[in-house]
């Protein structure tokens, strides 16, 4: 009885991945080695190329709703979940890779995570990051304060206080994303930052930056000087 024809590719992109990375590999086959993962019996060159052609490339799968991943022809059930997993993976990997790291020094660093964490999201949400007195973020330093809507996640300048004197932080980094792609602050993300900006300073605990994202690109208010 002949084995699957499929079963001596999969073996090959997997030997190719351990001797390169994944140097040289075009996009569908990438996705086609994370599908191997989740989809044990079958030929997955077909619902990889599927979902190249509708999400453009490996970023857009995975940031895609997991309603429209179920319905690409070929994937099932289990396979749009892993990919959701694989995507929640990637980003704990970058928030506890910079724990402990000086968020001054390298403050790409948190700028990635958030980009991969919130950027696409349909709902504007609010986050902060918690540091030490190094400026170093803290264990499990990451908090979701606020979930909102299309256009706005309000909060409170007290909550922000309270959350980072629970947490024990010297200093935080504000974080919101813009679901429309525009990252430029509007006058009310202004006027939030000056107020837990005060609020903050009341306490001793200082407000180091405050980024607004999408999937492409971060808007630092410490860079443009507005703060």
């Amino acid at each position: 009885m002949h084995k699957p024809h499929y079963l001596g590719h999969r073996r090959r992109l997997r030997e190719r991945f351990l001797k390169s990375g994944l140097e040289g590999f075009a996009d569908y086959e990438v996705v086609e080695l994370l599908l191997t993962l989740a989809i044990p019996r079958s030929d997955v060159k077909v619902p990889a190329k599927a979902l190249i052609d509708r999400f453009g490339n490996l970023r857009g799968i995975l940031d895609a709703p997991i309603e429209e991943l179920q319905a690409v022809k070929g994937l099932g059930s289990v396979a749009p979940v892993a990919l959701k997993i694989i995507k929640a993976a990637a980003t704990l990997y970058l928030q506890q890779s910079t724990e402990g790291k000086d968020c001054l020094a390298e403050p790409n660093r948190l700028a990635d995570f958030w980009r991969l964490r919130i950027g696409a999201l349909p709902n504007e949400v609010f986050e902060v990051a918690y540091l030490d007195s190094g400026y170093r973020l803290l264990r499990d330093g990451v908090e979701r304060l606020e979930e909102g809507t299309l256009d706005r996640a309000v909060v409170f300048p007290r909550r922000v206080v309270e959350a980072a004197l629970r947490r024990g932080a010297y200093a935080v980094v504000l974080a919101h994303n813009h679901p429309n792609g525009r990252v430029e602050p509007s006058e009310q993300d202004k006027t939030l930052t000056r107020a837990i900006v005060l609020a903050a300073e009341a306490v001793g605990v200082k407000v180091l930056d405050h980024l607004v994202v999408s999937v492409n690109e971060v808007f630092s208010f410490r860079k443009a000087g507005l703060l």
